[in-house]
């Protein structure tokens, strides 16, 4: 482990025991807040970032002011910039994108990454539907190594920039899968732990998918997890399937053995 990781780790931890967050999800943004502390600026070739050094800069003077809202919020910008708030897709990309109800790209949050490592064991096969960049696979493949992290996304460019995140966190090139595709031909059935933030609206083609999606899980073996941001899943998901956590913001459902 890096020392300087560490030991900037342990004053986080003290910064941070003001924080209403349950201890257990605490520790998991301090990990997080440490190697984004500690990383270098990461790569952009394709100019996603701009804002990137300037944000970083902020977040390491709140970190040494040792205010607790002012790091959760700094960082919280930080995390929000490099996930992205737009979807650069090509002509023909776009075209499909509407012709299937699609839900532009929004930023989930940090709560559904740290709340997930409970449910990720080390044989676990998770699935982002929606993926953009993948940053939040990429962020639970940090806190929770696991088997793989399937990635779904329609645009080539955040795929492509997706990989050069997973070289920059040092996430092993065989534990992620990029899926250049529409969320709908992909089939959920052999997922452990889904991630879905509502990458269709829940009509038309986009309510085809929530079906399919549902009755595809129906018939899988197995347990799963599925943490769903701005829920469409209410509804479609079959009786197998319990909702066990609710925020308003996050509903997280699992399937039993």
């Amino acid at each position: 482990e890096d020392p300087s990781r560490a030991a900037l780790a342990q004053h986080l931890e003290r910064v941070m025991a003001a924080s209403e967050c349950a201890l257990p999800e605490r520790r998991r943004m301090v990990e997080l807040m440490a190697l984004f502390a500690t990383l270098p600026v990461p790569p952009d070739p394709l100019g996603l970032y701009p804002d990137y050094a300037a944000l970083r800069e902020r977040f390491l003077r709140a970190v040494d002011s040792g205010v607790t809202e002012l790091v959760e919020e700094s960082f919280l910008a930080l995390y929000s910039h490099l996930h992205g708030y737009e979807v650069p897709l090509t002509p023909a990309e776009r075209r499909r994108f509407r012709a299937k109800s699609g839900y532009l790209c929004h930023v989930g949050g940090l709560s559904p990454i740290v709340k997930s490592a409970p449910y990720i064991s080390a044989d676990t096969v998770a699935a982002d539907y929606g993926a953009g960049n993948g940053l939040q696979g990429l962020l639970m493949q940090v806190l929770s190594p696991h088997r793989m992290t399937v990635q779904i996304e329609l645009s080539s460019l955040l795929l492509e920039s997706g990989r050069q995140l997973q070289a920059w966190l040092g996430v092993p090139k065989e534990r992620v899968r990029w899926v250049a595709a529409d969320v709908a031909d992909v089939s959920p059935a052999e997922m452990d732990f889904i991630y879905i933030y509502r990458p269709l609206r829940p009509e038309g083609e986009g309510r085809l998918f929530y079906q399919r999606f549902a009755r595809a899980l129906a018939v899988s073996d197995g347990p799963c997890v599925i943490f769903s941001v701005a829920d469409c899943l209410r509804g479609f998901l079959p009786q197998s399937f319990e909702a066990f956590y609710e925020d308003g913001h996050l509903t997280c459902y699992r399937k039993g053995r």
